[in-house]
């Protein structure tokens, strides 16, 4: 769950938690209002078709993507690849700590 003093980021990581896609990681790609996000992967959920989710379903991590913001701030759009790409590396870096995927 998120806390209500932290608000969702532009390019932090989620793990869905409710849903039909329940235990998939995603990137937030935009944020509609306090209660809803938008995410997206880049491999079955595009940035062009990016799913609006509730922030209850959704398991926030501190970690985000400085690329990923970056993109969506300059130009409003981030390219699939970049979000597949930031979504491995984060991915990996859990491995190494050792969190359960």
């Amino acid at each position: 769950m998120i806390h209500e003093d932290r608000s969702p980021r532009l390019g932090q990581f989620v793990r869905v938690t409710q849903g039909r896609d329940t235990d998939q990681y995603a990137i937030v790609v935009r944020i509609a209002d306090d209660k809803f996000v938008w995410i997206a992967d880049g491999d079955k959920r595009k940035f062009d078709r990016a799913k609006r989710k509730n922030i209850l379903h959704l398991h926030f991590y501190k970690a985000h993507s400085p690329e990923v913001e970056n993109s969506l701030g300059e130009t409003g759009r981030v390219t699939n690849g970049k979000l597949r790409y930031a979504l491995t590396y984060f991915l990996k870096s859990l491995e190494k700590k050792g969190e359960e995927l």
